[in-house]
């Protein structure tokens, strides 16, 4: 069960304000995902962003949950960077605000977080890591680039039976203003609204 203030937001957001065009982007994951599930095959999502500090983790984060939310099985959300940084605190914090439990499990340069969505679900563990680190699946995943530069950066992901961009406004550009907390919800809301879109048109042949 996912945790029940989590449920709620999950209920509140609107797919109906996706744009067409929008909707245009996000198809070929559906049909990744969906092909994969007819097959009753293990589906790996592997969401890349240049440093995987805030887009990448929010949206492996918010994937991960509304396929457990969906029911949609043999789900693994990952994320990577062309580098590794650490995973921006506001962006975490803009997912306890939703109503995730965030523990922090180390305090390096780049910290360790369990990010829980449900008491009954493994954690997501949040750290920043190159896409193709041996955190990640080396093979039979779909590469979504999450940030424009990255996309454009890493023509080629070896190993990636697709690849597909799913592209987001960096709210880093709002680091150190009053709009910072703001700005990191409404950013994570926008992908909740959008992966919440993708799992929730996966029709599963029975």
């Amino acid at each position: 069960m996912i945790f029940s203030e989590l449920s709620e937001k999950i209920e509140s957001l609107d797919t109906t304000s996706i744009s067409e065009e929008r909707k245009t982007t996000l198809q070929p994951l559906i049909d990744f995902i969906k092909t994969k599930a007819d097959a009753k095959a293990i589906i790996n999502l592997n969401f890349i962003c240049t440093h995987n500090s805030r887009r990448s983790h929010l949206s492996q984060v918010w994937a991960q949950t509304l396929a457990q939310h969906f029911n949609i099985k043999n789900v693994f959300c990952y994320s990577g960077g062309t580098e590794a940084t650490a995973l921006f605190p506001s962006a975490a914090e803009a997912l306890e605000s939703s109503g995730f439990k965030i523990e922090k499990l180390s305090n390096e340069d780049n910290p360790v977080y369990a990010i829980k969505y449900s008491e009954t679900a493994h954690p997501v563990i949040g750290f920043s890591k190159t896409f193709d680190a041996d955190f990640n699946p080396s093979s039979e995943f779909a590469a979504i680039m999450t940030c424009s530069s990255a996309d454009e950066g890493c023509p080629f992901i070896a190993g990636a039976e697709k690849r597909t961009p799913i592209t987001y406004e960096d709210p880093k550009a709002f680091d150190g203003t009053p709009q910072q907390a703001e700005k990191y919800l409404e950013r994570s809301l926008q992908i909740a609204t959008e992966m919440k879109y993708v799992f929730s048109n996966i029709k599963l042949n029975h």
